[in-house]
């Protein structure tokens, strides 16, 4: 299909001290969203726990995750963000692109809005 991107902003649950905005590589096989650790630091996301996932070439990484407002097509939902390491690609897991009613229309190779987001 091919490798979409889209500008997203983090911002941390807590009273706002600026965010962190770049282009997130759209990840429809990762279920959180990941940014660098820094990046997540500066802004002052705090881990709030870890887990343990399975990385595209089949290893197995734990990392720290933290909870962020996740802004992306004019749409704000929130969710776990995972603290990856600094020179990380920013990832947008497909859990924040559903909250929001946001598909990927592999065809067309695009992002493309549900007419409504399903509740069943």
């Amino acid at each position: 299909m091919g490798f979409m991107h889209v500008t997203v902003r983090l911002r941390t649950l807590a009273p706002a001290n600026g965010g962190y905005e770049a282009d997130f590589l759209v990840d429809t096989g990762g279920t959180d969203s990941l940014a660098p650790r820094t990046e997540l630091q500066k802004i002052g996301i705090q881990p709030v726990d870890k887990t343990v996932y399975e990385l595209a070439d089949g290893s197995i990484e734990e990392y720290e995750y933290g909870l962020a407002e996740i802004s992306f097509m004019g749409e704000v939902t929130a969710g776990r963000i995972i603290f990856g390491p600094d020179e990380a690609e920013p990832l947008l897991g497909v859990t924040a692109l559903e909250s929001v009613g946001i598909t990927i229309d592999p065809a067309n190779r695009t992002l493309k809005r549900l007419p409504a987001i399903p509740l069943k």
